[in-house]
């Protein structure tokens, strides 16, 4: 029987027989949700208002890739540490925290006055935003009872879909509606209500949660794989513009020795009987090795094709950014249906997968064929339905597939692995791909190049597990 908890929100406390259950619990799912919400629009936003940005700074064309690469690589530096945090100073704290500082940097990315400024505060929004959205599966967890917690999951399934389609075609209508005056900056300030709102619902809904005694930060070994990450995508992005110097090759060289030193450190660190960042064990495990590769190389392709998808619409066809973001709507409907499908046929495992990625491979060759002057957005709209179904059906069982490959006690470590490395690969995707369609000129050559990328996942995909782990939980 299930007890309705009428005591004091700051009081929550469980029975020792019986747990309580949160009464206020579904409230708090929604200041949650918002904070998911908002996350995920800005990291879309850029895609869409990314060229009328750079027109009106004057800036080059890897103003553009950073836009969305700063963030993204703030982000993974963020929650590298984001949710060991929140165990050590509270979880609505640290959720708290991590709002506020996400406003704040929204008001910064719509008061700047250069692209240094901009790009600045994209990163003070990606180490709050990191701040925040870790601590939201803990919530979860310690306010729904069992029976009601898979519905909690599902119901944000369907909100990040909406959010997915929405917040392109927000952006798209704020930009070209230039409302007071304010052009692409009102895309950001319209976090400054919700922020707010937020902020106060969460002070009154979110149960306090006591801080978890004896976890440590492992601060040297987020320095090291951030690093990592910076130095292999900062050459990516600006050595294009540069014309390829010597340095940019020696920083991505550097990236390799930083990430070698990364995984000597992490296990120094486990031999000590510290926590690592990452569990060394992963490292030794073939199928684990195999499914970070697939989701590094998936998300680079995810988060590139969209990107140039909104630069060739504006940039080639000369769409004005609402009609460039309405254009990518047949996308989204299509990831929300391949997650169906996926979660439909998830008794086939590993096949789902690899069928996703055959499908999203073939839509993106045909992106390449039908990618000629004055194409239509219906023209575009079935190869972008099969682009969206495909990486539905490959997002959908990734997670569960991969940590099928680990432990019980390794799966922490693995879920945080995996999706620093969704964010590592979107970030790894702006930059290469950004960089052959400004360096080419071409969109076909960028799709081309994003279809191997495809074809590399499958490859690599049939080295995955065959099934998920029933009791594995989705990390994303």
């Amino acid at each position: 029987m299930t007890v309705l908890d009428t005591r004091p929100v700051d009081t929550v406390a469980a029975a020792p027989e019986q747990p309580a259950v949160y009464k206020w619990r579904w409230a708090a799912l929604g200041v949650i949700m918002s904070g998911s919400v908002m996350e995920l629009l800005d990291a879309t936003v850029t895609h869409i208002a990314g060229p009328t940005m750079r027109a009106g700074f004057g800036a080059g064309n890897a103003f553009i890739q950073w836009l969305g690469a700063a963030y993204i690589l703030a982000m993974t530096a963020g929650l590298l540490t984001g949710g060991r945090l929140g165990d050590i100073v509270g979880r609505k704290r640290m959720f708290l925290i991590g709002m506020a500082g996400f406003t704040v940097g929204s008001l910064l990315c719509a008061v700047s006055v250069s692209p240094e400024m901009i790009i600045m505060a994209r990163v003070v929004q990606g180490l709050f935003g990191a701040a925040m959205i870790p601590q939201g599966m803990g919530l979860m967890k310690e306010m729904f009872p069992p029976k009601e917690l898979a519905g909690a999951f599902g119901l944000m399934g369907p909100v990040m879909g909406l959010s997915a389609i929405g917040g392109p075609i927000l952006a798209g209508w704020l930009v070209s509606a230039d409302l007071f005056g304010t052009g692409w900056r009102m895309i950001f300030l319209i976090n400054l209500p919700i922020g707010l709102v937020a902020i106060v619902a969460a002070l009154k809904f979110l149960p306090n949660t006591p801080p978890i005694g004896g976890v440590k930060l492992d601060l040297p070994g987020a320095a090291l794989a951030s690093a990592a990450i910076v130095l292999m995508v900062f050459p990516l992005v600006q050595g294009q513009e540069h014309g390829w110097p010597a340095w940019s090759f020696a920083l991505m060289a550097a990236s390799v020795a930083t990430l070698v030193a990364f995984v000597a450190y992490e296990k120094r660190r486990a031999a000590r009987g510290d926590d690592p960042l990452v569990a060394p064990s992963l490292f030794r495990k073939p199928a684990f090795l195999s499914g970070m590769a697939v989701g590094t190389v998936y998300f680079a392709a995810f988060g590139g094709v969209f990107m140039v998808i909104g630069l060739y619409t504006q940039l080639m066809l000369h769409y004005d950014p609402l009609k460039a973001a309405l254009t990518g709507v047949p996308s989204s409907i299509g990831m929300i249906a391949g997650m169906g499908v996926a979660q439909a046929t998830q008794r086939y495992g590993r096949k789902v997968l690899l069928t996703g990625a055959v499908i999203m491979a073939i839509a993106v060759v045909a992106l390449l064929i039908v990618a000629e002057p004055g194409v239509t957005p219906w023209q575009l709209a079935p190869a972008l339905v099969f682009v969206g179904l495909g990486s539905g059906m490959i997002m959908g069982p990734y997670f569960n597939i991969v940590l099928a490959a680990v432990d019980p006690q390794e799966t922490g470590s693995a879920s945080g692995t995996l999706t620093a490395l969704q964010q590592v690969g979107n970030a790894l995707g702006l930059a290469v791909l950004g960089t052959v369609f400004f360096g080419t000129g071409s969109a076909e050559i960028t799709f081309a190049v994003a279809a191997g990328m495809i074809v590399v996942t499958f490859l690599v995909g049939l080295m995955l597990p065959r099934q998920a782990r029933q009791d594995a939980e989705y990390a994303h």
